[in-house]
């Protein structure tokens, strides 16, 4: 890949917001995470600013403490396929699990969608780290931390191989002579792994970008090795820019180690922009949001990469707790990091849930301010762009209206999409087909 870098931008599809008090708000619907007209104008918006992607987020279990936005929401595939037809060129990436799903449907859902939008689908690879998880799919336990990557490992060349079914020429459509494809180029896949056993083919043909990208948000030294070794985009999350420029280093320095090109894998932290004509008015707006959040649903949240640790049965003024065995299976980079900070900055337990609850970041100011923020993470090599996440009400709108602009104008955003596929505006190549790589090396033989 050469040229100015630009940013690549996705955006949170996340109903009534990812806080606990979001839908508290006096301008929210609380309906919001299943009104499908108001997930269509938010992604017919991002599509009208150029945005890479839309990206949803998931969960397969619940309880009464879980956020208001995943208490009651769309399935991720479902609400992407439906918004496919309601947009044309930004991306689609829908998160599901390898721990809970089997390879051979999720391949097919994965690719129906690609066609479906002409070549714009993407999986977020995820291990689900919740072990109540295990009880909605009939199994006795939750798996181990590094028995889930084996099996995300071998989960996804069962499905990247079965999308590789199909060889790109092979559906002849003669009409004359009666030949509907031609049967060499139809391909088994014959798996027989630690995990699964797969014989394919796969009954769906590859999509015009050969197969849809693969994103990984795994931050654990497990979930690192495997998406810089197999993801097209990472999504994170990190408190300030110098902890986003070590991870950046940390992770393309094993993209390269792999044998890949660290260019052609993204890094893309999650943010919450509050933007206001004044600095004065950004704050505002923070409080409003902020004093949606009662101590309350803010030890909720704390608790949720705890494996949903019931933070209130310790005092709240007191030293952080020692609880780092309750996150060592669920989700071990989160959890690890609000250990870390709290013992670091001797936080107590009320300040560690609220810091964490209602972070304040760079990232709240002027239209100006936060486009400055958005061009020094690239150029700092802290990341290749973000994954915007709102939250108040018709703040896209504001994101789009003044922040957007500004990084066109400073070239370091697009103007309009380079491509129709989401490899094509990523600007990553098609990956070729396994078994026609194999023809033409038996044919150069």
């Amino acid at each position: 890949m050469s040229g100015k870098r630009q940013l690549k931008l996705g955006f949170m599809l996340h109903g009534v917001g990812m806080g606990w008090g979001d839908w508290r708000h006096k301008d929210a619907d609380p309906t919001a995470s299943t009104n499908f007209e108001y997930y269509k104008r938010q992604a017919q918006l991002a599509e009208a600013a150029k945005f890479d992607f839309l990206f949803v987020a998931d969960s397969v279990f619940i309880t009464e403490k879980s956020s208001p936005h995943y208490l009651n929401r769309f399935e991720p595939l479902t609400i992407l396929s439906a918004l496919a037809g309601a947009t044309s060129h930004i991306g689609l990436v829908a998160t599901l699990t390898a721990s809970y799903s089997e390879p051979f449907n999720v391949a097919r859902q994965f690719a129906s969608l690609d066609h479906i939008s002409g070549g714009r689908a993407g999986w977020n690879v995820v291990t689900s780290w919740l072990e109540g998880s295990a009880a909605n799919f009939s199994k006795d336990k939750h798996l181990a931390h590094d028995t889930r990557y084996r099996l995300a490992a071998e989960y996804l060349d069962v499905v990247q191989g079965l999308w590789d079914s199909w060889e790109d020429d092979a559906l002849v459509h003669d009409k004359a002579s009666g030949v509907f494809f031609d049967p060499a180029k139809l391909h088994p896949l014959n798996h027989k792994g630690e995990f699964f056993q797969v014989r394919g083919p796969l009954n769906i043909a590859r999509s015009p970008q050969g197969q849809p990208v693969i994103f990984q948000a795994g931050a654990s030294e497990d979930g690192k090795n495997f998406a810089a070794s197999r993801a097209d985009a990472i999504f994170v999350h990190h408190e300030n820019l110098e902890e986003g420029k070590a991870y950046y280093r940390d992770t393309k320095q094993r993209v390269a180690g792999y044998g890949r090109d660290p260019d052609e894998l993204f890094i893309l932290p999650g943010i919450r922009p509050v933007i206001g004509s004044t600095e004065e008015e950004a704050e505002r707006k923070y409080q409003d949001f902020a004093n949606l959040t009662s101590i309350e649903n803010a030890l909720s949240m704390l608790g949720r990469p705890f494996n949903d640790y019931d933070f209130l049965r310790h005092d709240l003024d007191a030293p952080f707790p020692d609880v780092s065995a309750h996150g060592a299976n669920s989700n071990q980079s989160t959890s690890g990091k609000i250990v870390e900070t709290a013992r670091r900055e001797n936080l107590t337990l009320r300040q560690t849930a609220l810091r964490f609850a209602t972070p304040k970041t760079e990232f709240v100011g002027t239209p100006e301010q936060v486009a400055d923020a958005f061009q020094r993470w690239l150029e700092e090599r802290g990341s290749d762009g973000f994954v915007v996440n709102v939250s108040l009400p018709r703040e896209l709108e504001v994101f789009v209206e003044h922040v957007v602009p500004i990084l066109q104008a400073r070239g370091i955003y697009r103007t309009e999409y380079e491509a129709e596929t989401f490899r094509g505006n990523l600007g990553i190549p098609v990956p070729p087909n396994r078994y026609a790589r194999r023809d033409l090396s038996v044919a150069a033989e």
